[in-house]
């Protein structure tokens, strides 16, 4: 860590202002469909698993595109990879008002998924400005940038009303245009790059950046990824549906309730990031897991009528979550998420210093394919369950089993570890499990 010694906090503070305003719009568009593919489906009579599709094909791209975008941030620096990713996003989110079939919508959202795979770019850029004491809250910060969700939510669906959804997604290329000028010029070369140009030493091959994959470890981050993000990124994109399928309501009330999860899911990923470096990022994934089991339930039971046969007479009740309740679990499992997905990249700068590209790449890379397969998913249990709230079903049945994974695995370690003070020649290591 070295080359640190000469940042000042300036430089830092530019950084990471940047890159979070950055990724605040490069997930405005990525979560673009959420919105304007509410009208989509009614000016085109789209089913339920159509809709679906067209939603989570951007986030195909996001999510994999990240590895390779995370190996290239390692090896060229983050800067030019995340101003390239912002202009070719921008292009293709242009390109999209002009589509006027669904294979051709489908077609350009693959591009306009482009903009997804800046995650990972960021996180690479930013974990070379920061020491690995102040990495996990630098990383929570940036990733407040998820609001970018509730940008298009409580902006989107006023401007798709007034002008259609085709000024939607003008307007958000020419935003992402502006971003990716005033990042190039404000921003600087990370120091180790710089210092890795200077010695005109050759960059980590690609065999070397995929070395850390081989271990389980990185799989099972992905996994929890995988919920924590994936999960999330799934239910911003599905909420403006469930609300108006459930509830009745209009595409602005349905957005701005939906808005309040992507706020939740993140603006607090900041906290999860302090809370990472100050308690250890094992402890805020129980905490998390554990929770997400809890509010998962209760979301996945679904609107029953009961009949107890009385004495005298039969004793009818019903059990179902209004709006308003509905909404303020959705607030929690929404603020524990991005506890979750703070801790989960707290971790990887740790245990994968010199790789954090291609590690937060593959993490990323599944993570946002839950983003992509999680919508499908939904649409289809819908058209095939007939049940709204199987879609909380299957996120309870995928946070249950990480909680227990991450248990087990946690049990055995800490087994191996009380066998390596007494059995030295063991030759392990005790961790902080930090």
């Amino acid at each position: 860590m070295h080359s640190l010694e000469n940042v000042s906090k300036g430089q830092q503070g530019t950084a990471l202002t940047l890159s979070t305003l950055a990724f605040t719009i490069c997930f405005a568009v990525w979560t673009i469909f959420a919105i304007i593919g509410v009208q989509i489906k009614q000016d085109l009579g789209l089913t339920d698993t159509q809709f679906s599709l067209l939603v989570g094909t951007p986030i195909l791209t996001g999510s994999l595109i990240r590895l390779v975008l995370g190996i290239w941030s390692d090896q060229y620096g983050g800067r030019p990879i995340f101003m390239a990713v912002m202009l070719s996003s921008a292009f293709f989110t242009w390109c999209l008002a002009y589509a006027d079939t669904y294979n051709m919508m489908l077609l350009t959202s693959l591009g306009v998924g482009i903009a997804g795979g800046s995650f990972v770019v960021g996180i690479a850029y930013l974990s070379k400005w920061y020491p690995k004491e102040q990495q996990g809250t630098a990383l929570g910060i940036y990733g407040m940038g998820n609001i970018g969700a509730a940008l298009t939510k409580f902006v989107a669906p006023f401007v798709m009303v007034a002008y259609g959804w085709h000024m939607v997604a003008q307007v958000w290329a020419v935003a992402l245009v502006i971003m990716a000028v005033l990042f190039w010029m404000l921003t600087k070369t990370e120091p180790q790059i710089a210092a890795q140009k200077a010695s005109k030493a050759p960059p980590k091959s690609m065999r070397e950046a995929l070395q850390p994959l081989k271990k389980l470890q990185v799989w099972r981050f992905s996994l929890y990824y995988f919920f924590v993000f994936g999960g999330f990124v799934a239910l911003a994109l599905w909420l403006p549906r469930y609300y108006v399928g459930v509830y009745g309501m209009d595409i602005k009330q349905a957005g701005m309730l939906a808005a309040s999860f992507s706020v939740a899911g993140s603006l607090f990923r900041a906290v999860g990031g302090y809370m990472s470096d100050k308690y250890g990022a094992r402890v805020v994934m129980y905490w998390t897991f554990s929770v997400c089991v809890v509010c998962c339930f209760i979301l996945s039971y679904p609107a029953t009528d009961y009949v107890v046969h009385g004495i005298k007479s039969d004793i009818a009740f019903s059990f179902q979550l209004g709006f308003i309740p509905f909404t303020l679990v959705l607030f929690v499992l929404g603020f524990f998420m991005s506890m979750g997905k703070a801790a989960i990249y707290k971790h990887i700068p740790v245990y994968y210093p010199d790789n954090v590209g291609s590690v937060a790449g593959i993490v990323g890379l599944i993570g946002g394919l839950g983003g992509f397969v999680l919508p499908i998913c939904f649409g289809l249990m819908n058209d095939h369950l007939n049940v709204w709230t199987s879609c909380f079903m299957l996120l309870f049945v995928i946070v249950a089993i990480a909680l227990v994974w991450m248990h087990i695995t946690i049990l055995i370690m800490e087994r191996h570890m009380q066998k390596s003070r007494y059995l030295p020649e063991l030759g392990t290591q005790p961790t902080t499990g930090r």
